[in-house]
Formats: structure tokens, sequence, C-alpha cells
């Protein structure tokens, strides 16, 4: 268990000093606490004395109160620092785990869950603040009140403390048996949590799919099983976590009996004597506390553990594309050389590029065409390691693209995706997201370049029209020309777009092209599209089928070649001359 507390070890370090101050403060507090059962003992002593000496009696009121202050700044004290330094280690920690999935590659993002991960962020940290912050406190005072108290006793009465506190250490045992059972199923809690969340997250995005095919009620159902695995799983830790507070009550409840049955006698013989008595029973008392906390701690701890095993799950996954120790930082001109790729996904057997060599120089456009399926997306991926090409095989400026800095690398490029992302904000700041600093001139020319500038000019706010979360309110056609608008405006030297104009209709597409041709001149463009007509202008075509290059040349040379892009040209015109009589 306490090995997954390794992560915490240099942020606990850097506030070490708050904690040794909120440790102090903590002290301070329990032995103030400890003071409080000797003075009313010796307030019984003086009134059962017979004769009210007044003065004494003030003295002890005064004691106490001062006592009071003590205890309430050293509480304050070690709230601050203790709890402060758990606050700002949880902020810390999430700040990492945040900094570590933004390294992480798109593919990690493929195979997890958006849920999952919201809940390692949110619902984990908040338990693990708790095992660095609440727990500590838990402990250090549980221990020292603990020895505190038994000193106290056995210094006043050896015998009569022996038998009074004889059940306190089946209290340990129980913990003992309680602590792993306890950590195992908060683990299944936080599980249950994460597929709860993921749920929730799936269909919230996908709210327009559920409503179109009317699943509510198949997805309520799917909530509602989820749910109800989420409440079991928290009831059976709540019975074996309920199992504790009874029996600590039990076993606090014989030490008073105890303690009435030998102390009563010792009493009524004259060898006690009240205060003495009275101060014995409020410390008896007081253990109860100690016993509970070392139940909170053991609690605390195993599901910090449990949930801090979640992160460094996490945290240990390395990034699989990374810049090498040496590698280049010199801005790249856009040339582009593929040699001999052939690529496999990860638990694929068929490869999804087999052979592929392409050469396009500074400021050409290069086209690829090819069926669904056929590897189009995953050559543009390979470009800016988005996805990491096998070494040796693909080359900017001469370089291999490994060898460049990350940064470095992508800087040059300017990717849109086939799947569109917009972020909810204004249309405006979804197109400056590269260049925040752009003005409104500079936005408005790219938007005329990528044709959205009427689609704006018809929003009530203009360029100021927030759009909902991933572009919701907008259709398929307007997100692409946003996106388009956002990649024109970083102004790359390598442009690639990956089917980006696939929601747009023809008319307006070869508007975009001509724009986008005009305004890029000199730079390089990779275009990657199933319309044919996309490809007019490119310097250079190749089709892709299964993973390879079946054809490569001009658009006017393969439309005269017999083979799959004369096919799909000639179907492109018969569906154009049927849809424009």
């Amino acid at each position: 268990m306490l090995s997954e507390f390794r992560t915490l070890l240099p942020l606990v370090r850097r506030y070490r000093t708050q904690y040794v101050l909120g440790i102090l403060s903590l002290m301070i507090t329990s032995g103030a606490q400890l003071a409080i059962p000797q003075f009313v003992g010796r307030s019984v002593d003086v009134l059962s004395a017979g004769t009210v000496d007044m003065q004494r009696i003030v003295m002890l009121m005064l004691a106490m109160l001062g006592t009071a202050v003590v205890i309430a700044a050293g509480r304050l004290g070690w709230r601050f620092f203790i709890h402060g330094s758990s606050r700002r280690i949880e902020a810390e920690l999430r700040r990492r785990l945040y900094d570590h999935l933004l390294e992480l590659p798109p593919g990690y993002y493929e195979r997890t869950k958006t849920g999952d991960l919201m809940a390692r962020a949110t619902n984990d940290m908040n338990a693990i603040r708790t095992a660095v912050g609440m727990a500590l406190v838990a402990f250090v005072d549980g221990v020292f009140m603990t020895v505190a108290i038994l000193i106290i006793l056995i210094g006043q009465n050896p015998r009569l403390a022996l038998v009074t506190v004889a059940p306190l250490p089946v209290i340990t045992i129980t913990l003992i048996l309680l602590g792993n059972r306890i950590g195992h199923l908060f683990r299944a809690v936080q599980a249950g949590f994460s597929r709860l969340s993921d749920q929730a997250q799936e269909v919230l995005s996908g709210i327009r799919v559920v409503k179109a095919f009317v699943k509510e009620r198949y997805f309520l159902k799917r909530f509602a099983d989820a749910n109800e695995n989420y409440q079991q799983q928290n009831m059976r830790l709540v019975r074996v976590w309920g199992l504790f507070f009874p029996v600590v009550t039990f076993l606090s409840g014989l030490t008073l009996l105890l303690l009435l049955w030998f102390g009563g006698r010792e009493l009524l013989a004259g060898e006690l004597s009240t205060g003495d008595f009275v101060a014995t029973l409020s410390y008896l008392q007081m253990l109860t506390w100690p016993m509970m906390g070392a139940g909170f701690t053991v609690n605390m701890l195993q599901r910090g553990a449990a949930s801090l095993a979640r992160i460094n799950e996490v945290l240990d996954t390395a990034p699989s594309i990374t810049s090498p120790e040496d590698a280049r930082v010199a801005p790249a001109a856009g040339g582009i050389r593929i040699q001999d790729l052939t690529f496999h996904y990860e638990g694929m057997d068929a490869p999804a590029l087999r052979d592929v060599t392409v050469e396009l120089p500074p400021g050409g456009m290069l086209g690829i065409l090819g069926r669904t399926g056929s590897g189009k997306s995953t050559l543009a991926g390979l470009l800016p390691r988005l996805i990491d090409p096998p070494a040796g095989t693909v080359f900017v400026d001469g370089t291999d693209v490994r060898d460049y800095h990350l940064d470095t690398l992508r800087n040059a490029f300017g990717v849109v995706p086939q799947t569109t992302f917009l972020f909810s904000a204004t249309i405006e700041a979804n197109v400056t997201f590269a260049r925040p600093d752009a003005s409104r001139e500079e936005v408005e020319r790219v938007g005329r370049l990528s044709a959205i500038d009427t689609d704006v000019g018809g929003f009530p706010e203009g360029w100021e029209t927030v759009v909902g979360e991933r572009g919701v309110t907008l259709s398929g056609g307007q997100r692409q020309r946003i996106a388009i608008a956002r990649a024109l405006l970083a102004d790359p030297e390598i442009l690639v777009l990956d089917d980006a104009l696939s929601a747009v209709d023809t008319r307006t597409e070869e508007r975009i092209l001509n724009g986008l041709l005009e305004a890029r001149r000199g730079k390089t463009t990779v275009i990657v599209s199933n319309r044919v007509s996309t490809f007019r202008t490119a310097d250079q075509v190749i089709v892709l089928d299964r993973g390879a290059v079946v054809q490569r040349g001009t658009h006017d040379e393969l439309v005269r070649e017999s083979g799959l892009y004369r096919e799909i040209f000639e179907l492109q015109q018969q569906e154009r001359a049927k849809e424009h009589p």
C-alpha cells in the first residue's frame, strides 16, 4: 500500500517545513487538551474538600481559559499548515497529471475512456488529498494522545491503568483485519465511479445521436445499471467500514465499565481521590478518539493508496512519441520524402501501409486518394508524428521526422483532421487558437479563404458568436471551414487537409481550393480527399489501396490511365451530372 505514495514524496519534501509546523501545532493542541482533565480533577478535589477555596477555583478557571486559547491557536495552526499543504499537493499532482496527459500521444486516448480520466483527475484526487492531510492528522494525533494518556494513567495508578486499557489491543487487531479489505473495496468503488462518469460523458457528448435513434430509455437503463453497481460497491464498503465504529464504541464502553468497577472500589476504599477518578474517566473518554483516529487513518490511507495506484497507472505510462536528446530545432522548409514506409498498428496483423514511397519538393502539392480504410489518414498522421513512423521512413527537408524536436516539427505543420474539433468559445477564438495575437483583419482574411465569412455574416454576433461544445451549434461544413481558417491563420510550412472538405459542396470546395492555392503559393500542401475534383491542380497524386500505392501521377495523367482513380472520377462525374442536369 505505502509503495503507491512514492509519487508524493517529492511534493511532501517540498512542503516539509509546513508539515513540521503543522505537526508541532497539532502536538501543542493535543498537549493542551491533556491538561484539561487535570484542571477538572483538581477542581473536583477542591470542591469535595468541604471548604471552597475561591482563589484556587479562579486560578484553575483562568488556567483552563488560557489552555482553551492555546488549543484554539494550535488547531488553527495545524489546519493552516497541514490542510493547506495537502491542498497544494493536490493541485500540483493534478497539474502534473494534466501535463502528462498532454504528453501522451493521440493513440492513448483511443484506448482510454474520457470519463475514466476525468474520475481520476477529480474523485481520486480528493481521496489523495485526504490521505496527505487528515490521515496524517489522525495518525499523529492518535499516536501522541494514546502514548501520552497511557503515560499519564500509568504514572498516576499503574494497576488501574493496565486493567482499564486491556480491551484496547482488540481495536488494533480489528484495524489490521479490516485495513486490506477496505482498500480492495475502495478500489472497486473508484472503478465503479469511473464507469459511471464515462457513461454520462459518452451519452452527453453524443446526445444528438441518442435522440435521433430514440435510445434514451436504452441509455437510461445502462446508466441505472452502472449507478446501481456503484451503489452496491459503496454499500459493501460501508458495511465493512461500518463494523469499526460499533466495535470501538463497545470496547470504549468496556474500559469505562472496568473503571467504574475497579476504580469505584478504590474510590470507596479511599485509595483513589474523586478528582483522580474524574480525571481518569476523562482520559479514558479521550482515548476513544485516538482509537477512532487509527481507524480513520487506515481508511484514508487505503483510499488514498487505491486512488494513487490509479493516478500512478497514468503517470507510469511513458509517452511513446518523444523528442530525441539531440533533437533538431531548426525550422523546416517543407520538403517531404517518404521512403519504403511500412506501418503496423499495435495488435493488427495486416499493415496499414505497405512499401509507400513518395517525394514532394518544398512548395509542392500532394493529393492522396483511396477507398475507406486504405491508409490515407494514417499516412497524414505519420507526417507530423501524431502517429510514430518507423525510423528512416518519413523525412522533412531530408531529416528523419523522429530526429526533430516535436515542437519544431509540429510547428511546421498545420493539420486539419478528418474529425473537426472546436472549443466552446467564440468563432474568432477558435480561428485564432494557434495565433491569439492575430488581428481581426487577419481573421477576416482567412475567413474569406475558407469561405466561412458568408456564414459568419449571418450569425447574430458575427465573429463573437459562441459555438457549443465541440461546435455542436454549427453544421459539419461550417466546422470544417472554421478549422481550415484556423490552420491557414497559423500559416504553416506544410498544410495537411485530411478529408477536410468532405462536408462542403463542390462549388464551395472549388472556391476554397482556389483561394488556398493562391494564399499558399510556395508552401507545401498535402490534401487527403475522396473527391477527384480536389486534385486538379495537384503536382502529384498517389492512390492508396489496402495500404499500398497502386497509382501515382498528375490528375490528367491518372484520368487517362485505367485504374481506381479513373473509376472514381467517372463515378463522381455521373453523380455530378445527376445533381446538375
